[in-house]
């Protein structure tokens, strides 16, 4: 809601994305969702949602563009899909659910690396006993190496660090094709 410290945030975020020229894909709906988006449109970005049929309601005012699906797993999986790199504001059970969805897929390489980051402090109780417990079995975890969970403490220091990562793939991707092309 308008007022609170989370949706100012979130509108911090929307604006800070923006500014790094990064399109922003959310949920569609109240709260955070409409301060990210709010955020992006007062700033000059774009907006997109991935809205349900099941929850009934449609994209709020500042979304550009609604994509609509039918259930919440497929919104769900269409919002990861579409993400080239997530930021998870503090939420509730959906924006958990998405958090360990993300990190999953991720930790068990069922899709390419992409930046997963986390605002301020909120997940952290979370994200350490995950940790705690999954690098103390012998497996392969993705997160051995290196961390796939980021966590910033500002929203432009998400937008900061989102655009770097993009630049520095960008730039590696360039030089892969560039030495993979026929001479």
């Amino acid at each position: 809601m308008a007022g609170d410290a989370h949706y100012a945030e979130a509108l911090a975020l929307g604006a800070s994305l923006a500014a790094k020229g990064l399109a922003v894909c959310s949920g569609g709906y109240g709260g955070v969702m409409e301060a990210v988006s709010r955020g992006v449109k007062e700033s000059g970005g774009r907006t997109l949602a991935v809205t349900a049929e099941f929850f009934k309601s449609r994209a709020n005012r500042w979304v550009e563009e609604e994509i609509r699906v039918r259930t919440w797993q497929e919104r769900l999986f269409e919002l990861i899909e579409r993400g080239h790199g997530y930021v998870a504001c503090p939420g509730g059970t959906g924006t958990l659910v998405e958090l360990a969805v993300v990190w999953e897929m991720l930790n068990k390489g069922a899709m390419k690396r992409k930046p997963l980051v986390v605002l301020g402090d909120f997940w952290q109780p979370i994200i350490e006993r995950v940790r705690e417990v999954e690098l103390g079995h012998a497996s392969c975890w993705g997160e051995r190496d290196e961390p796939l969970v980021h966590r910033v403490s500002s929203p432009a220091d998400a937008a900061e660090y989102l655009a770097a990562y993009f630049q520095t793939h960008a730039r590696h991707a360039d030089a892969s094709a560039r030495e993979s092309s026929p001479r």
